[in-house]
């Protein structure tokens, strides 16, 4: 996309697996073009911030606490509008919409999944007056997809480059993947954890909220017997499609793997090497030619510097793309939102072959380079049934489903997203 500022604003809002705040950007979104306008980032009070994790594991009462604290969320995202509003002079009628993610508290794919982000999008239409785009995953899960990654058709559509074989990595506090062969998007998926267990062990050890520039980690050295228990867990080996969260990577699944590695150092070492490695192990059969990283990890230079070394090939920032790391997330709400409105599908349905995956290999990597093995058996462009969407409503209305296929971060034929007016009709 363009970066002229051409088309309608649209607000994008995110709140990650971390929990430290508020991403908000204002963007300015048509056919072909894209513009990042002004961009905020609002911390969450602590005791909201202690709320939302504390729900993001099972505990008492948890119908009347998430209750409250989405509440408190979407009164803390209209203040953040409210700021973006203030910094640009814009009227809450010149906003089309706000593409707001939530919070999620839980991610459970699969059979029978579901998933679940707090903050009441009704009353942030309400308190903002603005139309909300909201609920992007349970659409796409009950087309049968995973929910997650969402942002892969916003990454082809501003990071794909025709001839050039790139993947995305979005390191939050999960790491997720994109698959772009030149212009084709090959989908996306959860690599495992990004910052979430480092940012967890460098709380507990030295009251700091993440490892600026991976400084603590690149001081120590991996201890292998440890990066081998940790990698030996069964999500590292599934095929995609696949996503995760916290609800799998947390404190209660790293602490039955420490005893005997006692020098915290040293443990720093390990789980950044753990997200280097599940990163780079995912992309071996691809063989990208280059890595885009966005996300906090993009911030990690110790992080890249260890994904270089094992995929052997540039590992750069969005930002030389021209969209500064820390704001893709919350632009690709704003996108979503837009596509929704539009009409336009907003997920990534590829289909996966019926034939054996194989295991993951190393390979030379280079401009040559083909890729290999379960990503060869990716196929399938983008679906569409028009004649199969109405638009009026919620806009929730049911799709074809696209029989037992497979899909890689999402299922075809989705117009994600459920649309709040901002008032009455």
């Amino acid at each position: 996309m363009s970066s002229e500022a051409r088309g309608d604003y649209l607000i994008g809002l995110m709140t990650g697996t971390s929990v430290d705040g508020i991403d908000a950007v204002l963007t300015r979104i048509g056919d072909g073009h894209f513009s990042l306008q002004t961009t905020l980032n609002q911390p969450l009070p602590d005791p909201l911030q202690d709320a939302v994790l504390a729900l993001c594991q099972p505990g008492d009462n948890e119908i009347d606490r998430a209750g409250a604290v989405s509440r408190q969320l979407s009164l803390c995202y209209a203040q953040a509008c409210q700021t973006l509003l203030e910094q640009t002079g814009l009227k809450p009628q010149q906003i089309r919409a706000i593409g707001c993610h939530g919070q999620t508290v839980r991610h459970r794919p699969g059979e029978n999944g579901f998933s679940l982000q707090l903050g009441c999008p009704d009353t942030l239409a309400v308190e903002t007056g603005i139309t909300v785009v909201s609920n992007f995953r349970n659409k796409d899960m009950a087309l049968g997809g995973q929910g997650a990654p969402l942002v892969p058709p916003f990454h082809q559509q501003l990071f794909a480059r025709p001839g050039q074989r790139r993947a995305i990595a979005n390191i939050g506090g999960m790491a997720n993947v994109t698959l772009l062969d030149g212009n084709t998007l090959l989908g996306g998926f959860d690599t495992g954890p990004g910052n979430v267990l480092m940012d967890l062990w460098i709380r507990q050890h030295r009251q700091q909220p993440f490892d600026r520039n991976g400084d603590w980690a690149a001081g120590g050295e991996p201890d292998p017997r440890l990066l081998a228990q940790l990698l030996d867990d069964p999500y590292f080996r599934l095929p995609p499609p696949k996503s995760t969260g916290r609800e799998l990577f947390h404190a209660d699944w790293l602490k039955p793997h420490l005893p005997g590695h006692s020098e915290p150092q040293q443990v720093q070492a390990t789980l950044a090497e753990l997200t280097a490695r599940s990163i780079s192990d995912a992309l071996a059969d691809f063989a990208p030619q280059q890595l885009l990283v966005c996300g906090g990890g993009a911030h990690n230079h110790h992080l890249l510097a260890r994904l270089q070394h094992h995929l052997e090939i540039p590992v750069i920032s969005t930002e030389s793309e021209g969209l500064h790391p820390d704001w893709v997330e919350a632009a690709a709400f704003a996108w979503l939102a837009w596509a929704r409105l539009e009409g336009q599908c907003g997920n990534a349905p590829v289909r996966l072959s019926r034939e054996p995956f194989g295991l993951y290999r190393k390979q030379v990597r280079g401009s040559n380079a083909a890729p290999t093995g379960r990503y060869r058996k990716m196929c399938g462009p983008m679906a569409r049934a028009e004649e199969d969407r109405r638009e009026e409503g919620e806009l929730n209305q049911p799709e074809r489903k696209h029989g037992t296929a497979d899909t890689q971060g999402g299922a075809g034929e989705n117009i994600a997203g459920v649309v709040h007016a901002q008032q009455h009709p």
